[in-house]
């Protein structure tokens, strides 16, 4: 059982827009409506939009995919992506998994505040809690002092120096309490890796200097907009592909139906069409590995990034690029490799194409099986699509 993250990966949540200074430098995706329970998870946004007073960069900019390093703080994770955007989450104690499954993130945008930066937004995963499906979440308790429920701000500064967060239903009965060891220490380091430290704008080392938060521009990936149609492939050349990518079905589980081994075939533009062939399975994860079809020629994809298990030999058997339960939908192509069932750690990944290769456009990943499925993202880029040359 995998329990660590594949690298060093977001499930939609119940988003709560918070009562920030100002508004976030680069907006953050569109609040979901608080209806006590989360939505089954969905393919990761494929770009983050540009601020509406800056024109869109329309030039690849070629970067490498330097996903950011998450790091724990006894029962809190934390990490920041590329763009600065950094969130921490809350962990289930050893002791209470199985009990306590209400998980709060807290998430802080780049950039001063005095600039529209420094906004701070939250999201309560209730999704694994039943009574949480008939009791929502309606406020916080701080030590016992009231919080509001769409108060981020307040929430983060209070729990910084607090023994004890709960978590509220409309009547003020206890649907979760979360443990904060660890959370001071998380929110220092969003601190520091924000450049906040030693500032107004921090909240926990805070000091009298101005804010000097960067908000670095993300990476632009000019990718090609899916047109023309699917290729079809005979028996042959998927028996070809099969035994190139070492696939072994000898595992697959009893009584799986054939279609679940059939590869999906998708256009790409430019006469290209993306296969996705299933080639290994096990409890949880179905592994697929990715060719390119262009009239009779087949060739394994390439990417720019490690791709399902790969850094972690889980599939040594193929050097052919993967995804793991993967997706491909509007010209995105997902891998969602759980780190076990529950999917409170693991990798979740976004890949778009360039003409050429498979390019990271966002990645988030939960490093700790403790309960929480709403992972940190650590890449982010903002995808301009492009028509194909044919």
């Amino acid at each position: 059982m995998l329990c660590k993250p594949i690298f060093s990966a977001l499930t939609p949540l119940v988003m709560l827009p918070l009562m920030a200074a100002c508004s976030p430098s680069q907006p953050a995706p569109e609040p979901k409506a608080d209806t006590g329970t989360a939505p089954a998870p969905a393919p990761l946004a494929p770009a983050t939009p540009q601020p509406a007073s800056q024109p869109t960069p329309t030039t690849d900019s070629n970067a490498p995919p330097k996903p950011g390093a998450t790091k724990t703080f006894t029962d809190w994770t934390v990490g920041c992506d590329n763009g600065l955007r950094c969130t921490l989450g809350s962990l289930l104690p050893e002791a209470s998994m199985g009990q306590d499954t209400i998980t709060l993130n807290l998430t802080r945008e780049p950039g001063p505040v005095a600039n529209g930066g420094g906004k701070i937004s939250l999201a309560i995963e209730t999704r694994n809690d039943q009574a949480a499906t008939k009791r929502p979440p309606a406020s916080f308790a701080v030590d016992g002092k009231p919080i509001a429920l769409r108060d981020g701000g307040a929430l983060a500064a209070a729990i910084a120096n607090a023994q004890s967060l709960k978590i509220l239903d409309a009547k003020g009965g206890t649907l979760s309490t979360l443990s904060l060891k660890g959370a001071a220490a998380a929110l220092r380091y969003i601190d520091a890796q924000q450049g906040r430290a030693g500032s107004t704008d921090a909240i926990v080392a805070k000091g009298p200097a101005a804010s000097r938060a960067p908000t670095p521009a993300l990476p632009v990936i000019a990718a090609v907009a899916p047109s023309g149609a699917a290729a079809r492939l005979t028996a042959a050349q998927i028996a070809t592909m099969r035994k190139r990518g070492s696939c072994d079905l000898g595992n697959s589980p009893s009584g799986a139906a054939p279609e679940m081994f059939a590869p999906e075939i998708h256009a790409l533009g430019g006469g290209k069409s993306l296969a996705i062939l299933p080639c290994s399975t096990g409890a949880y994860n179905l592994i697929g590995i990715l060719f390119i079809i262009d009239g009779a020629k087949i060739v394994p994809a390439q990417t720019d990034a490690p791709s399902g298990f790969e850094e972690t030999g889980a599939d040594p058997g193929t050097r052919v690029k993967s995804v793991v339960n993967g997706t491909f939908e509007n010209g995105v192509l997902t891998s969602y490799a759980k780190g076990r069932g529950l999917g409170d750690c693991g990798v979740m990944q976004s890949f778009v194409w360039d003409g050429t290769r498979l390019r990271l456009s966002e990645q988030s990943e939960m490093g700790e099986c403790r309960g929480n499925i709403d992972y940190v993202t650590t890449w982010r880029t903002t995808v301009v699509r492009q028509k194909s040359a044919l």
